[in-house]
Order: C-alpha cells, then structure tokens, then sequence
C-alpha cells in the first residue's frame, strides 16, 4: 500500500476511483482500520475518487510516542490531502475519524464539500475511562482490552451471527500498536468540541446506530442540534461499527447524501433518485416495486423515481427526519393507510421517536379530525406492535 510522510508519521492510505472524480476520504474509529469502511468504499469507488487511510498507530501506518489532541488528527488529514494534491473533499469518519473529521471542518471550512459523523460525538468523558484504557495497554497490550471493546462495538447478535468478521476485528485491534492506541486514546480524553462546531457550515449527514453504547444517539442528537442545517438518520438495530454491521444502510444513506452533495459525480436523475429511495425505503421495497412494474408500469417508476425521490426527497433543504413527519402527517390527513404504513419505519431510521409519532398523531386529531388520529393510531400499533409498549 502507498505511504505518505504527515507530521512525522508514515500514514498508509488507498485509493480507488476516477482520479478526476469528487474526492471522498474516510477516517476510521480508535482500535480498528481502514477496512472498517470496505463496504462503503467499494459501492462508491465507482463514481468518486474514495480515499481512505489508517490512523497514526493503527493497521499499516506509523507511530509516534508523543502527546497529542484531536486537533493534531485532524491535522494528519491536511497533510494526507496536500500530499496527494487535493483542495477539498468530502470528508466521512466513523467515531475518532468523525471527532477528527469535526476538528478538520472547524479548521479547514474552505476544504470540505461535505461531512459525514458516524458514530461519533464532540465530547466523550469522563476522561479518566480513557487514561485508564491508555495505561492499560502500555502496561499489558491491547489483548488485555479487546474482551472489553468488541461487545461495545457489535451487538451480541451480530457476533452470534458473523464471527468469522468479529474474529478480524478482534485481531486487527490486537495488532494495533499500543502507544498509537494509547495516545489516541488521550486525545479523545481531552477533546471537548461542543462550543466550536456550530462553526461548521459544510453540508453534513450524521449516522448513529439505534442501540450504540459507545457514542449514543443522544451524542448524535446533540451534534445535530449544534451543526446548523445537518441531517441525522439512525440505523436501527445497530451498534458502534454501523457501517460494519449495517454496511447496506450506511452505503445507501452516505449514496444518496453525497449525491445531494456532489451533483457532479450522481450519475444520471433515475439512478440518483434510486439511491435516495433506497435509503429512506429499503432495498426490499424498491427492488419489489421496480420488478412488479413491467412494461406497463415503468414508465410510473421511472417517474415516481426522479421526480418523488430524486427531486423532492433529494433535496437537501428539509432534512430526512422532518420529510419523514410532513410525510405521515399528509397521509393521516389523506387517510392514505398503505403509504402511511410503508413509511413508519424509515421514519424511525430517520431519526423519529415514538413518543414524535404519538405527538404527530394527536397534532392530526386537532387539524385532521379525530377518526384520522384514530385510524394513525392504529396504523402504528399494527406496525410497531409492541415497541410502541
């Protein structure tokens, strides 16, 4: 793999993609590596130039015993780009690369198209926790810590499920080097970047998984809240390494975001507005009304496609979650049962609590009469069953 000089430290990195495409880089979370990001960097390595690197200390790149902050990561990402004669980019990170990738928009606001946080927050205390971890591996390695990190990162049904992939992810971690581990571990200690991010003002999606214990959807709701104009899904089911173990909803939600976002490299209207609906609808739904719709029926999903959800979905003005309430606000009123249900739960990965739902459907009984709000109320029982208990 390519090597790079940054700051003193070898960082390792790959490429792929049209070199003359829209320039995505991918940072990845503290104890793992680059291929955290195999999925996604692979679905779009065919329209974007895709980037991604291991962090000082982590899989291939070097080391250096030295104290550092978040502030220091984001300047290794600088480097990466000048030395690979790029002026601005779309920046993605999951956990410490979505920390780092924070500290690079407030920094470099001129060099990112756009900014993609998963899994991740501007602050992480107590610091201790992480002083602690830090000794921890320098006295003993990083086996003595990884019994403790991997349940945080996958939920135990996924390692039931694909232990064959946890059992990489273990042993990736293992290899990492403890002081790069370590230091890393104390810069996240000390970062606190919750007063400086509402200087961030690149388009910006934000990820978490629903069931995260590391870095909460209530981080992410707080990361929103500060970031003017962000977007935040939340992928059901899901633990810390979302783009892992929900790699096909990452992929779909990060397509149909840099789509919004680098119009240059979407591909035509159709294929756009497929990505889009993907992400709020599912594959499954998409892939059935596509194949069900013969030649009679084409022409209505081609429309439907690149007007509904290329155009209007695609538009990034209103983010998902608030497109996700006008939409099951409008077919309560409409009294539209099959779409309402059909949009339910993409409104939970859009970021929609229940109890938003029971408020959406009380609101419909004062505007839309109380027989609509009956037959919402309903309509979420008979999806939702007993997560609405």
């Amino acid at each position: 793999m390519p090597m790079v000089k940054v700051n003193g430290v070898d960082l390792s990195y790959e490429s792929a993609g049209p070199p003359r495409a829209p320039a995505v880089i991918f940072s990845h979370s503290v104890g793992s590596t680059r291929d955290t990001w195999d999925a996604q960097f692979a679905a779009l390595s065919d329209r974007y130039r895709c980037i991604r690197y291991d962090l000082r200390g982590h899989g291939l790149s070097g080391s250096v015993d030295e104290a550092i902050e978040i502030e220091d990561l984001a300047t290794d990402l600088a480097g990466l780009l000048d030395a690979l004669e790029i002026e601005s980019a779309h920046i993605v990170g999951l956990s410490i690369g979505g920390m780092l990738n924070q500290a690079f928009a407030i920094a470099y606001p001129e060099r990112v198209k756009s900014l993609s946080l998963v899994s991740t927050t501007a602050h992480l205390p107590p610091p201790e926790r992480w002083q602690t971890r830090a000794a921890t591996v320098r006295a003993d390695g990083m086996a003595a810590v990884v019994d403790e990190v991997i349940p945080l990162w996958f939920s135990e049904a996924y390692r039931a499920r694909e232990p064959i992939v946890i059992e990489g992810y273990r042993e990736r971690f293992k290899a990492c080097d403890p002081t790069g581990y370590a230091r890393c571990c104390e810069a996240i200690g000390k970062m606190d970047l919750r007063e400086r991010i509402s200087a961030i003002t690149a388009p910006t999606l934000i990820v978490v998984g629903s069931d995260d214990p590391a870095t909460t959807p209530a981080m992410a709701e707080d990361l929103r809240e500060r970031i003017a104009g962000s977007e935040m899904v939340v992928i059901s089911g899901a633990f810390h390494i979302v783009s892992v173990e929900r790699a096909e909803a990452v992929t779909a939600h990060l397509t149909a975001f840099l789509g919004r976002h680098a119009p240059e490299a979407s591909g035509k209207d159709f294929d756009r507005g497929v990505a889009v609906r993907r992400s709020v609808l599912g594959d499954e739904h998409v892939d059935r009304a596509l194949d069900d719709a013969g030649d009679f029926g084409a022409p209505w999903q081609d429309f439907v496609t690149r007007i509904a959800w290329g155009e209007i979905w695609g538009d990034p003005t209103l983010p998902r979650k608030t497109r996700s309430l006008v939409t099951l606000a409008m077919m309560i009123a409409l009294h539209r049962e099959e779409e309402f249900k059909l949009h339910v739960r993409p409104a939970l990965n859009n970021g929609v609590t229940t109890d938003e739902l029971r408020a959406l459907a009380m609101q419909a009984a004062i505007y839309g009469g109380v027989p609509a709000a009956n037959a919402a109320f309903r309509w979420l029982r008979e999806v939702l069953g007993e997560e609405l208990q």
